[in-house]
């Protein structure tokens, strides 16, 4: 998962979620009608009423998914050629009762949760062949290996100090809101950051940032768990970026780490120690709709796959390559990819399975990330550009927009790109499932991709006939276009507007999309 600047994220989030007025189910709502950049979804369900659809299978690749979830669990996908808990591969697909998916970050020694990013791990090989070389005795292909790692040392190291500052900073706020506890029996109101007495010049910045988030209408209590969230992020991110975590992930799941080709692996444990990404993904593509029961997803005829290949660090290649395998080989039609990272050494066996799912005519949403960075120019993978020279047309890359059909349409935090993002989604305050029947409302482009992705399963649900290509192409055409400039996600204080953020130069549709197809046919 991509990292953040962690002060600029919580200023975003807490005035992102002050400025919340938007209704929790937004994302389903049309343009036209409702005068909010949803992805019309409730008017696409109003033409569809008398068409019949066919049951399609999503594969949602992610840190896990709560298949107990009473928003979920009815649509949760069924290997029906498993026997549950028998210890056999009974439908001979190489994993032991895969009965709702499958994890390839679990075997026999427990579960990955933290991993180390994948510049770390670049280092730590690098710098485990070089420490002790002479490098005065190189050969070969030694040569530029070693000058390679000479960068990424350089790199890995500036990012540790970086990470380490922002640690440092935010351990300052944390002691400081246990003063502001403390000295008001251990409560944490507006009052209590009012009548704290600033100790120095450090909490008295502290005390202004407080009052402004209130003042856009923070509470506390977000406030304080927002920074909790962070500190752990970044004292995870730090401690595992130190560590070699090849011996952890070898000790842990059991496969070998060099063999980029080994397939079966894992465990059945979908669900991981830290599933609420994947849930709440999985709820805005899927949570049963009007079951009176928390949300509405977006499609009504699909079957949610988990297939866990995300932890809290960045992904490996190897899992992904092998989640999409699994994916496709099990039936998945749409496949979801809520991630991504900035450094890729084996891409090519993500690109051989993303060629794999294209032959099969599977369709792949990716989101963008969350950097505010301009992906044209700032590679970021995986990516539809493959190995092979094609680039992947069975690939749909998603920018995050809001719901205010103004200037701030786009996330501020979102990626974008008029040759590589092909189109903008909903994905600021998404409502949707969390583990043990909650729920909770997140930003990011994680949230985009499968507002998207629902989208495309109920157009392959009531449109089985046309292939991936066909799907992503009907979708780019029928885009509600943002007609005025918008602000450039990471403008800051300059305000830039601009209109070409993305190739189709608008908002994903269902109910165009549907207009556009009942009209064809």
């Amino acid at each position: 998962m991509h990292k953040h600047l962690f002060f600029a994220a919580l200023f975003a989030a807490t005035f992102t979620f002050a400025q919340k007025k938007s209704p929790d189910n937004w994302i389903l709502m049309d343009p036209l009608s409702d005068k909010t950049y949803g992805a019309g979804v409730e008017k696409a369900y109003e033409k569809l009423k008398d068409k019949k659809a066919k049951t399609v299978i999503v594969a949602v690749i992610d840190s896990g998914v709560d298949t107990d979830h009473e928003d979920l669990k009815d649509v949760i996908w069924t290997n029906t050629g498993e026997i549950p808990d028998n210890g056999i591969d009974d439908d001979k697909n190489g994993y032991i009762d895969d009965v709702h998916g499958w994890s390839f970050l679990g075997g026999r020694n427990g579960d990955i949760n933290y991993e180390a990013s994948e510049l770390a791990r670049i280092y730590h090989r690098l710098n485990k062949k070089f420490s002790h070389a002479d490098t005065n005795k190189l050969t070969g292909t030694e040569i530029p290996e070693f000058a390679e790692f000479k960068k990424t040392k350089a790199t890995f190291i500036a990012d540790m100090e970086k990470d380490e500052q922002e640690l440092q900073a935010i351990n300052f706020v944390y002691d400081f809101l246990i003063k502001v506890k403390k000295q008001n029996n251990g409560s944490l109101t507006k009052a209590a950051f009012n009548n704290y007495t600033a100790q120095n010049k450090r909490e008295k910045q502290l005390k202004k940032f407080t009052k402004l988030a209130f003042a856009f209408g923070v509470k506390p209590e977000e406030l304080e768990k927002q920074l909790n969230e962070g500190k752990e992020y970044l004292e995870n991110n730090v401690k595992y970026n130190k560590l070699n975590t090849d011996s952890i992930r070898q000790y842990t799941i059991g496969d070998d780490i060099n063999n980029t080709n080994e397939r079966y692996y894992g465990c059945n444990r979908v669900k991981g120690p830290d599933a609420l990404h994947g849930t709440h993904v999985a709820g805005i593509i899927a949570a049963v709709r009007n079951n009176n029961i928390g949300i509405n997803g977006i499609a009504n005829h699909v079957e949610i796959m988990p297939v866990r290949a995300v932890p809290n660090g960045d992904e490996r290649d190897k899992d992904i390559a092998n989640a999409i395998h699994y994916a496709v080989d099990n039936g998945a039609s749409v496949i979801n990819m809520s991630f991504g990272k900035y450094y890729s050494p084996d891409k090519k066996i993500v690109d051989e399975a993303i060629q794999y799912a294209l032959s099969k005519d599977v369709l792949l949403i990716h989101a963008a990330g969350n950097e505010s960075k301009n992906v044209d120019s700032a590679l970021t993978f995986p990516n539809r550009e493959l190995y092979t020279g094609i680039t992947a047309p069975n690939w749909i890359e998603v920018g995050a927009n809001a719901y205010k059909k103004n200037k701030n349409l786009i996330g501020s935090f979102s990626n974008y790109g008029k040759l590589k993002v092909d189109l903008f989604a909903p994905g600021v305050d998404i409502y949707s499932t969390i583990p043990d029947n909650k729920y909770i409302s997140e930003s990011g482009t994680s949230m985009a991709a499968p507002s998207t992705a629902g989208v495309a399963a109920l157009i392959r649900s009531y449109f089985p006939e046309l292939k991936a290509e066909e799907v992503k192409a009907v979708m780019m055409k029928t885009v509600v276009p943002y007609k005025k400039k918008v602000l450039l996600p990471g403008a800051g204080k300059k305000k830039t507007r601009v209109k070409e953020l993305c190739i189709s130069g608008g908002v994903v549709n269902a109910n165009n999309a549907v207009s556009e197809l009942l009209k064809v046919k």
